[in-house]
């Protein structure tokens, strides 16, 4: 070998060295980041002797709110009011957003047929354990269902947190709570969970902060807390949207804590992901199961969906108190603005549909239970602002996307949902990603529409989790 080739080997290997190091800077593993886990986030001065606090805020306060007559009244006498909606255009269903004429319809069920039966439905969304409780300065407000079975005998016990998102509720979960919790009346069916189910802060009834800084790593904290307040220090994770994203945080920083975590809207938004998913693009073969191509591929459809579903995603992220502004103590754009989402979120088809295709999948009292959350505990305005707190420039520095997450992890896709991810990309962030399964129905909101497909696919996966990890039953 000459000294002129020599040369050019060795300038080959020391560039090629330096490009595999820029490259691992830009997206390489990294180690998870510390937070604090007593950041307080309550309108008081923290407390000086936090022990102190914990000890005098760790009551657990079962409640049951009760709405008093006039506020159900003054809904009505709002949603009473002559709507001046802009006509449709001519052969436009929800193309443009929410079609005007099925609103009035929608406005008019929730004024005469729903509204009347309001003390049914509120005793239909307190029929489970409600409880309040203090978690860093902020009101938490929880579903907890405890299973108290003195016949054990052959059955596994664990703890499941199930985690909502935007614009949903813990309403989203009650047909799925009700089969974790019974399955133990099951003969066949060997498991007994105890469910938790939280309203993310600043949602529904738990409190939001008028501190900035309240992000998604943050909000996991908060949760993980919440959990070992409860005495569960070991535990399963469920969650889509918002849900996905928290439940992903709580097992990458607490894996210690975490069992298992499951989601409905697996994602990983990595530079490293995003170059795999482009290139998969190329020989889809290769990469995806045989007759779920289309899933994923061609990549131009789910970008031409992303930039037309995506505009509230940016309003949010940008500007959340200007269109809470709007939309508060204004119960008809609340209603629109939320029940759209569960139209085109549910199947993209729908936007073809003069009804939006909302009574296709759902039942009209659960849509407007889930509003009723909204619009009674005003909150659209400080569950908006996770958005704004996502994108800060000191949420993004945490790079948890590039943080990897060694806790058994399942996956449940479901076609009509908003974004897919290869297997490829999520064992990139996934390193234990043991269950991966395809439904050819159902949408972004999952745990509502289909709480019978998502409940056996979650037991899969813990099937999966005892057999492959040895865990034991708790």
């Amino acid at each position: 070998m000459s000294t002129i080739t020599r040369l050019l080997v060795l300038l080959l290997a020391i560039g090629g060295g330096m490009l595999y190091k820029r490259l691992n800077q830009l997206w390489g593993d990294l180690p998870a980041p510390t937070l604090d886990p007593q950041q307080w986030w309550g309108d008081e001065e923290q407390p000086k002797d936090y022990d102190a606090y914990l000890a005098n805020s760790s009551e657990v306060v079962g409640n049951r709110l009760m709405y008093p007559e006039t506020t159900i009244e003054a809904l009505a006498k709002q949603l009473n009011r002559t709507l001046r909606l802009t006509p449709p255009l001519e052969g436009v269903a929800f193309e443009y957003g929410f079609n005007s004429d099925y609103l009035k319809e929608l406005i008019a069920y929730w004024r005469d047929d729903y509204l009347p039966r309001w003390r049914e439905r509120e005793v239909f969304l307190w029929q489970f354990n409600h409880f309040t409780t203090e978690i860093q300065g902020l009101r938490m407000h929880f579903l907890n269902l405890m299973v108290y079975d003195e016949n054990k005998v052959g059955k596994n016990h664990y703890p499941v947190l199930l985690l909502h998102g935007w614009p949903g509720s813990v309403r989203e979960f009650y047909d799925l709570i009700h089969m974790l919790h019974q399955s133990h009346l099951d003969p066949n069916n060997k498991y007994i969970f105890n469910v938790i189910v939280p309203s993310l802060p600043g949602y529904g009834w738990s409190q939001g902060t008028s501190k900035p800084g309240l992000g998604p790593a943050q909000m996991a904290v908060m949760l993980r807390n919440l959990m070992l307040r409860l005495g569960y220090d070991k535990f399963f994770i469920q969650g889509g949207d918002w849900g996905s994203v928290l439940g992903s945080h709580i097992a990458t920083l607490y894996p210690e804590n975490v069992l298992g975590y499951h989601s409905n809207m697996c994602n990983n938004l990595s530079p490293r992901s995003q170059v795999k998913g482009l290139l998969a693009g190329i020989w889809p073969g290769l990469f995806v199961p045989s007759g779920f191509e289309d899933f994923f591929f061609p990549k131009s459809r789910e970008l031409s969906y992303l930039m037309e579903e995506s505009g509230y995603f940016h309003l949010q992220a940008t500007k959340p108190d200007t269109v809470g502004a709007a939309l508060t103590d204004n119960p008809v754009g609340l209603a629109a603005y939320i029940l759209e989402k569960f139209s085109t979120w549910t199947n993209a088809s729908y936007r073809s549909l003069p009804d939006g295709g909302l009574k296709q999948r759902y039942k009209l009292d659960a849509l407007f239970d889930n509003v009723m959350i909204y619009y009674l505990t005003n909150s659209i305005t400080t569950s908006q602002r996770l958005y704004a707190e996502a994108y800060t420039k000191e949420q993004r520095q945490l790079q948890l996307e590039r943080v990897p997450t060694f806790v058994p992890t399942g996956c449940a896709r479901f076609k009509g949902d908003i974004m897919q991810f290869l297997d490829l990309q999520l064992r990139d962030k996934y390193k234990n990603l043991i269950h991966s399964t395809y439904y050819q129905r159902g949408g972004h909101f999952a745990a509502l529409e289909l709480p019978k497909v998502l409940y056996k696919d979650f037991i899969e996966f813990v099937k999966k989790v005892e057999r492959k990890f040895n865990i034991k039953s708790l």
